[in-house]
């Protein structure tokens, strides 16, 4: 068992503030589940057409929806260099004594879904894909007769079993995680393709049984159960290159500097400053900050043009 995070990390502001407005923005993108099992929603370009059902925190579009409840999240703001480019994020985690692997098991019919987003859904049979997931449980659920039927004929099995038959009724049912702190729904029908709720599973990436991306900087003892990805300052709301965006950038920076690991912040404002990077004294956390620092000026220098700003992943 991993050890608790340093107190440093169990900030006690309230992330109300930082969820709603995140919330608020069309262009952030949300994310639950665990590493190789998730989904994801994002605006898309279309209109919220409801808030959850019960009055929880979040919305939904024709296409999915998120409920949240954030109060005992831990935020943590990291940013991502690779070749090109960059990416960022804010994690909400929670202790990982409160995340507690459950084990793989075979696929269940699990009831009925009484926590639905909208009320339509409110009573839909389910079915537990029985994955290892520290983060919560990611269900496939459906009115659907001949859904619930392809449902039940996977029933004893496991997901690696018939990966083929679950990625099909992945686009025929809604997908369903489930967290301690909310809920995301990708409704069926959802393009894939699109800048819009989808979901992702991968049986190869879930036997590595890893909580998060090893380039991911969370720390030690905490689990990122919910992620959203703010505006990034290379690229619009629909994942088109821009012209590097100084408020953006600057906006997330504000969020790095209050939920950001102390170290990795304080680091970079001096090499954002002007201070001499040592490669000799490096190691992997201050050569990703460098790569950041450099990375992020080369950008901002060649704020006219979309072609001089890196191609980042959203």
């Amino acid at each position: 068992m991993c050890s608790e995070p340093d107190a440093e990390w169990q900030r006690p502001d309230s992330v109300s503030g930082l969820v709603a407005g995140a919330l608020a923005d069309p262009e952030t993108t949300w994310t639950m589940g665990g590493f190789g099992a998730l989904a994801s929603v994002g605006r898309g370009g279309v209109q919220v057409v409801a808030a959850p059902a019960d009055g929880r925190l979040g919305w939904i579009t024709p296409f999915g929806g998120i409920a949240l409840a954030p109060a005992e999240a831990i935020p943590v703001a990291y940013e991502t260099a690779f070749t090109g480019g960059w990416s960022h994020a804010v994690a909400l985690c929670l202790p990982m004594a409160l995340c507690p692997r459950t084990g793989a098991g075979p696929i269940r019919a699990a009831g009925c879904d009484d926590g639905a987003l909208r009320p339509r859904n409110l009573g839909d049979k389910w079915f537990d894909l029985g994955l290892d997931l520290p983060q919560g449980r990611l269900f496939l659920r459906s009115a659907d007769p001949d859904a619930l039927a392809r449902l039940a004929a996977l029933a004893g099995r496991t997901v690696a079993h018939d990966p083929e038959a679950v990625s099909s009724l992945m686009a025929a049912a809604d997908v369903v995680v489930t967290t301690p702190l909310g809920r995301i729904e990708v409704y069926a029908g959802a393009d894939p393709q699109s800048d819009g709720p989808r979901a992702f599973l991968d049986p190869r990436i879930l036997a590595l049984g890893r909580t998060h991306a090893a380039t991911a900087p969370i720390p030690t003892g905490l689990v990122p159960v919910a992620q959203f990805t703010p505006p990034h300052p290379c690229r619009d709301g629909q994942g088109r290159p821009r012209p590097f965006d100084h408020r953006t950038h600057a906006a997330f920076q504000a969020m790095l500097t209050r939920w950001g690991d102390p170290e990795r912040v304080r680091l970079k404002a001096r090499l954002v400053a002007g201070e001499p990077f040592a490669p000799m004294t490096a190691n992997r956390a201050t050569r990703a900050v460098s790569r950041l620092v450099h990375v992020q000026a080369a950008a901002a220098a060649n704020q006219d043009g979309t072609k001089s700003c890196p191609d980042t992943s959203r």
